[in-house]
């Protein structure tokens, strides 16, 4: 009999997680609250159906950060099975404007449809129609260490 994988055990190890449902998509969510990225890291293909954003996680799975301080990696958040993208507070003109998500949550429609917010800082959002929900979210890169040296924070 298996087990599901601890969230501790994703510790040094890259991510590659998928969500299905609200509860899988609240794992990703966590673990993509504060990344960073710029517009022009967005793509939507929609005759692929398919949303990505190339973002700079905060690794909130690293147990090691009192050894080699904050870290930050290069992961990719893809969401699949998009009918139309919709943004609010999102900078397309100016593709080199850092945005940072705060959340992403699922709103749950007829049937297994749905829309996928992608809650920013300063008010923006990125609202995916979807067919059905089915999210990735995998680490491409090796951890770096975080910029600004520092956690996140929100207090505030």
């Amino acid at each position: 009999m298996s087990q599901d994988a601890t969230f501790e055990e994703g510790g040094e190890a890259p991510l590659n997680l998928g969500a299905l449902d609200a509860e899988d998509l609240k794992v990703i969510s966590a673990l993509v609250q504060d990344a960073v990225f710029v517009a022009a890291d967005m793509s939507w293909t929609p005759a692929g159906r398919r949303f990505a954003i190339l973002l700079n996680r905060f690794r909130w799975e690293d147990k090691g950060g009192e050894r080699h301080g904050p870290e930050r990696v290069r992961s990719l958040l893809v969401v699949d099975e998009v009918l139309r993208v919709a943004s609010q507070g999102v900078p397309h003109r100016d593709a080199d404007t850092i945005l940072s998500l705060l959340s992403v949550d699922f709103e749950p429609g007829e049937d297994g449809t749905g829309h996928i917010l992608l809650t920013l800082a300063g008010d923006g959002a990125i609202r995916l129609e979807v067919e059905a929900l089915g999210v990735t979210l995998k680490d491409v890169t090796r951890p770096y260490r975080a910029p600004s040296g520092r956690t996140p924070s929100h207090s505030d």
